[in-house]
C-alpha cells in the first residue's frame, strides 16, 4: 500500500484509521475479558456468557478490528490493487456480512427495548455487577466504531447473495442456539422473551432476521454512497 494510491491517505486519515483500529480492538478485547471474568450474572446457564448475542458480537468486533489493523500493516487499503491479499478479502467480507449489520442490530435493539422498559433487557439490579462503561462498550461503541469504520476504510462489498448468505447462516445458528439454551436450562436468554406468547416470539424472530437483512442492505448502500468515486475507479480498472 502506498500513500499516493490509498484514498484515505489522500484525505489525511491514514494514521487516524490505524489508531482507530487499534483503540477499537483493544477496548473490545478488554470488554470481553472483563465481562467474562469479572461480571457474574444471575440465572446463569450452561452456556455462560456465550448465550448472549451482545457477547458474541463483541467477539466479532474484536476479531474484525484486529484483522483490519493487521491489514493496515501487511495488507492493503488500495481501491484496486494488482493482487488483493487474503487478509483484505477476509476484512471486506467480515465487515459486510457480520460486523456492520450485527453491530447496528445489537445497538438498535438493545437501546430500543431499554427505552421501553429496561427491566426487560438490563434490570437495574445488574447495575452493581455490570458497570455503565461496559454497557456502552457492548451496546454503544459497537455501532459508533462501525460507523467510523464505514467512513475511514475503503472496502469492496461481496455480491449481495454471498454476503447475506453468511449473515443468514449466523443468525439462524444463533436462533437455534437460543432454543438449545432454553431446552436445557428452562430459561430464555433474554427476559423479554418470557413475556411473549409463541406467535409473538415467532414474529419477533422473523422481524429480527428482516431487520438484520435491512441493515446489511443499509451498509451496502452507505458504502456505495461514501465510496462512489473509488468504486467507479475500481470498475474502470477492472473493465
Amino acid at each position: 500500500m502506498t500513500k499516493s494510491t490509498d484514498p484515505v491517505y489522500k484525505s489525511g486519515y491514514g494514521s487516524y484509521r490505524t489508531l482507530m483500529h487499534s483503540v477499537a480492538a483493544a477496548q473490545f478485547f478488554y470488554g470481553i475479558y472483563f465481562f467474562q471474568y469479572f461480571v457474574t450474572l444471575p440465572d446463569a446457564t450452561f452456556a455462560g456468557k456465550f448465550q448472549y448475542l451482545t457477547f458474541l458480537d463483541a467477539i466479532i468486533q474484536a476479531v474484525y478490528f484486529t484483522i483490519a489493523l493487521i491489514n493496515d500493516f501487511v495488507g492493503t487499503n488500495e481501491v484496486s490493487p494488482k493482487r488483493l491479499p487474503r487478509i483484505r478479502k477476509l476484512k471486506d467480507y467480515m465487515m459486510a456480512a457480520f460486523a456492520f449489520p450485527l453491530a447496528l442490530n445489537v445497538g438498535i435493539t438493545f437501546w430500543s427495548i431499554y427505552a421501553i422498559d429496561r427491566e426487560l433487557i438490563l434490570p437495574k439490579a445488574l447495575d452493581a455487577v455490570f458497570p455503565s462503561w461496559l454497557n456502552h462498550i457492548m451496546h454503544t461503541n459497537i455501532a459508533v466504531f462501525m460507523i467510523l469504520e464505514m467512513f475511514t476504510s475503503f472496502r469492496a462489498y461481496p455480491t449481495r447473495g454471498d454476503g447475506m448468505a453468511g449473515l443468514s447462516i449466523f443468525l439462524l445458528g444463533y436462533l437455534i442456539w437460543l432454543h438449545v439454551v432454553k431446552y436445557y436450562s428452562g430459561l430464555w436468554v433474554y427476559p423479554f422473551l418470557e413475556v411473549l406468547s409463541l406467535p409473538q416470539r415467532l414474529l419477533f424472530f422473523i422481524g429480527s432476521l428482516a431487520i438484520n437483512w435491512c441493515l446489511y442492505v443499509l451498509g451496502e448502500t452507505m458504502n456505495n454512497m461514501i465510496w462512489s468515486k473509488e468504486l467507479k475507479m475500481a470498475q474502470r480498472k477492472t473493465n
